[in-house]
């Protein structure tokens, strides 16, 4: 016998909106914002307010004068993308490079698409892969981080990101045990923001606490977080436990490059991440094994953005597999 599978009213009950969620997004990436101020300076606010600005400005641009339509550069989801993008990029990376990551953003992985809600790729991270192919040069000298009051120039003084160390080390044939005498204090450094990289990945705990935010906000939920964590955890925890001289522990791939951003921010954009709990889940877990995949045995020392643009490209698939029974479905009973 065929049932009509009908849920009661109201199907949806929310005072939430696209601009509510997005301006959520910018005040949890606050915390992140004033740590990179604080530690690179007037340089992190020229990177942020260029990329915000030139995001900002291409979506106009676009909608008006090409799409022809609304213009909605005010509902926060082009500010998101210029933040995450500067989060993605060394503080002194050249301005006309932070314009060209905003062109191919918006205008490539977004507006190409037809806009907001459309787009396939997370946006900012297909700037950040484009930029890093295109000017690799520019996209990995790290400025060590000063904090204000500090005695050096943040644009004078560069050096590897612990990543980086860590798997030029390994190429030359050193061990794990090796290496981390070159890393002094990772930890305690990459959780305050005393560690070189870019701006968005020098501290997890200013990202921590705006994860926190989302999810009491419940702007995100835990699904793709956790599994992504998860995952990380337990395939790089079985390298470190087979051979660890040439594998790191858990804690590092956690607490260095832009894991913390990528899980938190990146991962769970609802446009380019699975509907259902359980696609996030399949999701987060695909994205962490793959991380764990291109920093072990890839040829860049990070692999957060990859996966996740990789992950991007199943969402339909994954959407397929695990989509919700629609209203109103014959089912069979």
């Amino acid at each position: 016998m065929n049932l009509l599978r009908v849920s009661g009213s109201p199907h949806v009950h929310t005072d939430n909106s696209v601009k509510k969620i997005m301006y959520g997004v910018v005040y949890a990436m606050v915390p992140a914002i004033m740590v990179s101020v604080y530690f690179f300076g007037l340089d992190a606010v020229r990177v942020i307010v260029l990329s915000v600005v030139a995001c900002m400005l291409v979506e106009f641009l676009i909608q008006k004068y090409v799409l022809k339509t609304t213009i909605t550069i005010w509902d926060g989801s082009a500010m998101i993308t210029g933040i995450l993008l500067a989060f993605n990029v060394p503080s002194n990376l050249p301005w006309w490079i932070i314009m060209i990551g905003a062109i191919v953003s918006i205008g490539v992985a977004k507006m190409s698409f037809g806009g907001l809600g459309k787009n396939m790729f997370n946006p900012a991270l297909v700037g950040r892969v484009f930029l890093l192919i295109s000017f690799p040069v520019q996209m990995t000298s790290w400025p060590i981080p000063v904090p204000i009051g500090g005695t050096a120039l943040t644009d004078a003084i560069t050096g590897p990101t612990p990543l980086g160390i860590m798997k030029e080390g390994l190429a030359a044939g050193k061990t794990v045990q090796d290496i981390m005498p070159d890393i002094p204090n990772y930890v305690q450094n990459l959780m305050t923001g005393f560690q070189g990289g870019s701006l968005g990945e020098v501290s997890a705990i200013a990202l921590i606490l705006g994860a926190i935010y989302m999810l009491i906000r419940k702007i995100i939920t835990w699904h793709t977080p956790g599994a992504y964590i998860g995952s990380v955890v337990i395939f790089s925890g079985i390298l470190w436990l087979v051979d660890p001289s040439q594998y790191v522990d858990p804690l590092f791939h956690l607490v260095t490059g832009g894991m913390m951003l990528g899980v938190f921010y990146m991962a769970t954009d609802m446009v380019s991440s699975p509907m259902s709990a359980k696609g996030q889940l399949i999701f987060g877990a695909g994205a962490g094994i793959l991380t764990i995949l291109i920093r072990v045995f890839g040829a860049y020392p990070e692999g957060v953005s990859f996966a996740i643009l990789i992950m991007n490209g199943f969402v339909p698939l994954i959407d397929r597999a695990f989509k919700p029974v629609r209203f109103g479905e014959m089912v069979k009973g």
